[in-house]
């Protein structure tokens, strides 16, 4: 079984090949974890690396897109997740195609990431943002939760634990509710009890509530409703949500003679987040190999795939260097 799983893995991994994606996945079979793609947009443009140019939108759509989100569908391991990076004006479209062939139900985040600009428009709100929409193969999908460093102006807000009887004294810790303030939203009977005097609906459960009585987790206001302590050494941080701001587009050094080439670190959020070590990246629409590059860096395999032999010869420069 080992000598077929390996014979496998040295077919696939670690390749940019040039050609039609669409004819290529045809006659390739393999299975992946994770797709990110940055397909065209038809945006009417030439980009020079290549042309954005489609006759109509449904030309674009149903001829040139979904043929290729059908396949993408199709080499995606159970577990796997698709990762479509657009821009809004043509993301419902995107939509449309993972809702046809991944399921409505299957649909995860859409993402928005503030790409900046601060271009003059008179006719429009000026658009600082992409899109990132994510579907998964199944309810059976890797997921790893990202988080954020605290920053002083978090830290700033934090109270210094200086109980006696604390084995945390010293620490930094912040605190948040142990009660629901709408309990007949989300109606919990078996948490709705007496606790110092008040009758509420509890976030947990009576025997939780005195364990963290007796280990001093709970701060009591004056009224007396308890809120837990959360130290801060003790929490992976502040959790990623679909809103990305602090990713920057490409400057400086990391700038290549690509068009819509995107951000190493962008790349590292999605590959970390969306897949495990070791497992199968797959690109079909690569560039400058950014996916490959932000893969090998995290100890992922990749397989990439794009129409422009300068898109291949720029990866190899960047993964020599």
């Amino acid at each position: 079984m080992w000598g077929k799983q390996k014979k496998y893995w040295k077919k696939f991994m670690n390749q940019y090949k040039v050609g039609d994606n669409l004819e290529i996945l045809k006659n390739e079979n393999i299975s992946c974890d994770l797709i990110y793609i940055d397909p065209p947009y038809n945006t009417g443009r030439d980009f020079g690396d290549f042309n954005d140019r489609w006759p109509s939108m449904e030309d674009y759509s149903e001829n040139f897109l979904y043929p290729r989100l059908e396949k993408c569908h199709k080499i995606l391991k159970d577990t796997g997740n698709i990762v479509v990076h657009v821009e809004p004006k043509n993301s419902h479209w995107i939509r449309i195609g993972l809702d046809r062939f991944f399921g409505e139900k299957r649909f995860r985040n859409e993402i928005v990431w503030k790409t900046g600009g601060h271009a003059k428009n008179l006719k429009q709100l000026g658009r600082m943002h992409d899109t990132i929409i994510v579907y998964s193969k199944t309810n059976n999908f890797t997921f790893n939760a990202q988080y954020e460093s605290y920053d002083e102006k978090y830290l700033s807000k934090t109270k210094i634990e200086n109980s006696l009887v604390s084995s945390k004294k010293g620490s930094q810790y912040t605190t948040t509710a142990l009660h629901n303030s709408q309990p007949d939203v989300n109606p919990r009977l078996n948490l709705r009890y007496e606790w110092n005097g008040h009758l509420k609906q509890w976030y947990c459960s009576k025997e939780k509530m005195k364990k963290l009585h007796k280990e001093d987790r709970l701060c009591y206001n004056k009224n007396g409703v308890p809120r837990i302590k959360r130290y801060v050494d003790e929490m992976d941080g502040i959790p990623i949500t679909d809103l990305w701001t602090d990713i920057i587009q490409i400057q400086g050094n990391e700038k290549l003679d690509y068009a819509t080439q995107k951000p190493i670190k962008l790349l590292d959020r999605i590959v970390k987040m969306y897949s495990n070590e070791n497992d199968l990246v797959v690109d079909i629409f690569a560039g400058s190999g950014t996916t490959g590059v932000s893969a090998k860096k995290n100890n992922r395999k990749y397989f990439l795939i794009d129409m422009n032999q300068k898109g291949k010869d720029i990866f190899e420069k960047r993964m020599s260097s």
